[in-house]
């Protein structure tokens, strides 16, 4: 008997402890989970521990699991977390000293909020970004000629939304030695009655930029961590930042290093000679939460300013195509040295004749269907014969779908109505590869990546127009439009297996939102809030 009641008490033991559940760092339950597998399956319930999702499931995981810190979702939406296939955050991050002038009326009101930041600007020169005269009724007098009056002695420098033209006082153009016989490849001095007028266009600005005090780096790091901040607040957990100068991500890799910064970053770096002897040289150790995945430059400027270069003439400006910004033997070289490497090439290319070059010369070196993952930043105008280029060689196209609802108001009439109807051609570009990354180009179009999907999908502003959707026809599915936003992003640069869904083994990244964007409509999209954001399992919001 003793013998029975032995065995019965060992079998007891044995059964109990295959029943005992895992301890986990943190479970959330009760959610309507939006996975962004392949397959896109939902789930109700999500596990994690060590930074990483470790169960995905319905309610059978709370048989398995237990933990100290367990969400109730009470019903809410849970997504991984966002990713910005396209940014500018160091750049953005370093200009946070200067004067925002976004959202500024017209030229005048610009002035007037100038000479207020003057008062307490401590700098040696007065620095302003963001403006755009779009819709400006005294656009026409933008010249340096107030500015002249108002500061002769100090240097002032203004850059456009875009960051493809600036206005500057003759202080500054003297500082950097600007004449009106100065020439310039890939830009424009304007001058009009044998004057300057102040404004410079792409390669022109460079010819100053070099002249203006840098911050140090102890102030870098500083605002990296206010704009991470920024980045988290908008449920963005990952970012590709699409123009990293030589300080600017070393220091980067120095706060992550300190950990100052946590959220992952990606970052394409500008084709000096100092980033290609660090990089190509391997002089640098890859972080794993701080990539550096290759090289961005510019073929040519943007359709706002007339930089975008062109196939035919603009339809506003006769005789004017744009220009490109880089030569197509820069291009051409800078291809032909990095085919041989495994790192990325990403191109800014906007206009029809910027894309049909940088498509030619993609297409002479990647030869066939591959997995480069070779970028075309922006795509925005695209000739009909040369779109099928970017399928038959594995061409990314990386779109930002709020440029189409910022530019719509104006962009037929840089390039009439034949053209825009090859233009922000999301749908077709998507058809060529069967994924895109999706992103915000902040700071010249808000960080919110909400509105990246209202802008896909709905195709239409904040204040629902236009009512049937500008060229509706390029829209994004829901399903297309939220896997731009996280999987394909993470794709864009190889981190697919790392983030961009919620799957076992992946980084515990995710947001919760109350709003269903599956189902929502599109006034309670644009209204919809981050309620909370994890990265790495740890919430940073």
């Amino acid at each position: 008997m003793k013998k029975y009641l032995h065995l019965s008490l060992i079998l007891l033991v044995v059964l109990c402890s295959s029943f005992k559940k895992k301890t986990a760092d943190l479970i959330v339950k009760n959610a309507t989970i939006y996975t962004i597998n392949e397959q896109f399956v939902k789930a109700s319930i999500l596990v994690v521990s060590n930074g990483k999702f470790i169960a995905v499931g319905g309610n059978e995981l709370l048989k398995k699991y237990q933990s100290n810190e367990i969400i109730d979702a009470k019903g809410q939406f849970v997504y991984p977390g966002f990713i910005d296939a396209h940014c500018h955050f160091t750049g953005y991050a370093l200009d946070q000293y200067k004067l925002n002038l976004y959202g500024t009326s017209s030229f005048k009101d610009m002035l007037e909020k100038i000479v207020g930041y003057s008062k307490t600007n401590k700098r040696q020169w007065i620095e302003g970004r963001m403006w755009s005269e779009t819709n400006w009724k005294d656009a026409a007098e933008i010249t340096k000629k107030e500015l002249d009056i108002l500061f002769p002695n100090q240097p002032v420098f203004l850059l456009r939304i875009d960051a493809h033209a600036a206005l500057v006082n003759q202080k500054a153009l003297d500082i950097a030695g600007i004449t009106k016989d100065t020439k310039v490849e890939g830009g424009e001095i304007q001058v009009r009655n044998n004057e300057l007028t102040g404004l410079l266009f792409d390669h022109a600005i460079d010819l100053v930029k070099p002249t203006i005090p840098k911050v140090d780096e102890t102030t870098a790091i500083e605002y990296y961590q206010k704009t991470e901040q920024e980045f988290f607040e908008n449920g963005i957990t990952s970012f590709v930042d699409c123009m990293v100068e030589n300080n600017w991500w070393k220091w980067m890799q120095k706060a992550y290093l300190d950990k100052k910064l946590s959220i992952n970053s990606t970052l394409f770096l500008t084709n000096t000679k100092e980033n290609s002897d660090d990089i190509l040289y391997q002089k640098f150790k890859q972080l794993s939460n701080c990539k550096v995945a290759g090289f961005k430059i510019f073929a040519d400027g943007a359709l706002g300013s007339r930089g975008a270069y062109l196939l035919q003439e603009y339809t506003d400006q006769h005789n004017h195509r744009g220009y490109l910004r880089t030569s197509i033997s820069a291009i051409d070289s800078l291809s032909k040295k990095l085919i041989k490497t495994n790192y990325q090439l990403a191109v800014h290319a906007i206009g029809d004749g910027a894309n049909h070059e940088v498509l030619t010369i993609f297409s002479k070196y990647l030869k066939q269907k591959n997995d480069r993952r070779w970028r075309i930043e922006h795509a925005q105008v695209v000739d009909l014969n040369d779109v099928h280029l970017f399928g038959d060689y594995s061409i990314i196209p990386s779109v930002q779908p709020t440029h189409a609802i910022s530019d719509m108001v104006w962009a037929k009439d840089r390039i009439g109505e034949s053209r825009i109807k090859n233009a922000y051609a999301y749908n077709a570009l998507l058809k060529q590869n069967n994924w895109m990354p999706l992103g915000t180009d902040f700071p010249v179009e808000e960080l919110n990546p909400l509105n990246t999907f209202c802008a896909a999908v709905f195709r239409k502003n904040e204040a629902q127009k236009p009512t049937n959707g500008f060229q509706f026809e390029n829209a994004l599915t829901r399903q297309e439009a939220l896997k731009g936003m996280t999987l394909w992003a993470a794709k864009s640069v190889f981190k697919e297996k790392e983030v961009g869904s919620i799957e076992v083994g992946k980084q515990a990244d995710f947001v919760i939102l109350k709003t269903d964007l599956m189902k929502a409509d599109i006034s309670e999209i644009y209204q919809a809030k981050v309620e909370r954001v994890y990265l790495n399992g740890r919430r940073v919001k």
